[in-house]
């Protein structure tokens, strides 16, 4: 039986007047033809250049079926605590990730010890590979979720990757060929809360999450009203609050299509700062799918690109630093066993820890 939700009740958007990102939009209508798919590439291997964000638009995802998501997610954080926490994964200091990641994990005020409010509940591929346990709530929608998920991938991953590798003179099929559905990797689709602070706490605040890059191929993020999202432009380094968009999903380019084309396309840095005043009275929830190459995929420089070989962009960091390259499974739970840590203060130790040999975070602020 099908839960019968209704249209969901979003929070309204902020009148007050923010600087917001000048995004490139990628529509997806264009994409049926080789001169709509060539015309896209460029706009797409702009975007990814030049800012990293970008909207994508008419992707044959309906907002009722947004909206239902939506719902889903509000619905498990309306849970009892000692109920959410019945499917916190094991191995979450490990860098284990799927099911649900309680808050309080960071110490955003060392002084105070004022801790992060940020909940997530991570659902992974459904392709065999995993086996996860899910309350009620999630369990009698499963299917409909795991349709979501999956037109998630046909309906917009896999055009985008086609794109990339058009952009990059690459066979059409170069990278949808490493992020293919049936086989194992880091995929997640992710129900994220974050929780309003009083406003004494807010003066304590920098931020809700600081600054930092995501650690696979691309990010997408679902339309919600709450301002918060920054990025900050490659060529200038200011920061941009991100505007919410009608049926558009705002996405960002990630760690692993970095390493793959040497720096050519550049993993964006963002955050999650405090919203506007007229928005700081309410909770933000958040729609998500985190997409990542094979576990197995070593993430080296693509040596086939005759636009990377023309441009220069023939190493990575680890490349250049003479470490070995990693995997992407490797890459994928030492980033997030340090993302992961409990106690991680905002410090400047925690902030530039070494992932792996070779490649050491920054303070992005």
């Amino acid at each position: 039986m099908v839960a019968q939700f209704g249209s969901f009740d979003y929070v309204r958007e902020t009148k007050e007047p923010l600087d917001w990102a000048d995004l490139i939009t990628i529509d997806l209508s264009l994409y049926s033809t080789p001169e709509g798919r060539k015309d896209l590439a460029k706009t797409l291997i702009n975007a990814v250049r030049e800012k990293g964000f970008f909207y994508v638009k008419n992707f044959n995802i309906s907002q009722a079926r947004v909206d239902r998501q939506f719902h889903l997610g509000k619905r498990f954080y309306e849970l009892p605590l000692e109920e959410k926490l019945k499917y916190v994964p094991e191995g979450l200091d490990q860098g284990k990730f799927n099911g649900y990641v309680p808050a309080g994990r960071r110490i955003l005020d060392p002084e105070t010890g004022l801790r992060d409010r940020v909940e997530v509940y991570n659902i992974p591929k459904f392709n065999g590979d995993f086996s996860q346990n899910h309350p009620t709530v999630i369990q009698e929608n499963i299917g409909e979720v795991e349709e979501f998920a999956r037109a998630l991938h046909s309906e917009v991953l896999d055009p985008l990757l086609v794109l990339l590798a058009i952009a990059l003179e690459l066979p059409e099929d170069y990278f949808t060929k490493l992020h293919q559905y049936q086989v194992k990797s880091e995929d997640h689709l992710r129900y994220m809360k974050y929780s309003k602070y009083t406003e004494a706490e807010t003066a304590l605040l920098k931020s809700w999450v600081p600054g930092h890059t995501d650690l696979g191929s691309f990010t997408l993020l679902f339309r919600q009203p709450v301002a918060g999202l920054q990025i900050r432009y490659h060529d200038t380094d200011q920061w941009k609050w991100v505007q919410p968009q009608d049926a558009t999903l705002t996405v960002n380019a990630c760690d692993a299509l970095q390493f793959l084309t040497g720096g050519y396309v550049k993993s964006t840095i963002h955050r999650v700062t405090i919203p506007p005043k007229d928005q700081q009275h309410v909770d933000r929830l958040g729609l998500l799918y985190f997409s990542r190459p094979h576990n197995d995929v070593v993430l080296a420089t693509v040596k086939e690109s005759p636009v990377l070989q023309r441009e220069g962009y023939t190493e990575n960091d680890f490349e250049k630093s003479g470490n070995p390259v990693p995997t992407m499974e490797e890459w994928t739970f030492a980033k997030q066993k340090w993302q992961r840590k409990a106690g991680y203060r905002e410090s400047v130790e925690d902030k530039t820890a070494t992932i792996l040999p070779g490649f050491k975070e920054k303070v992005y602020a």
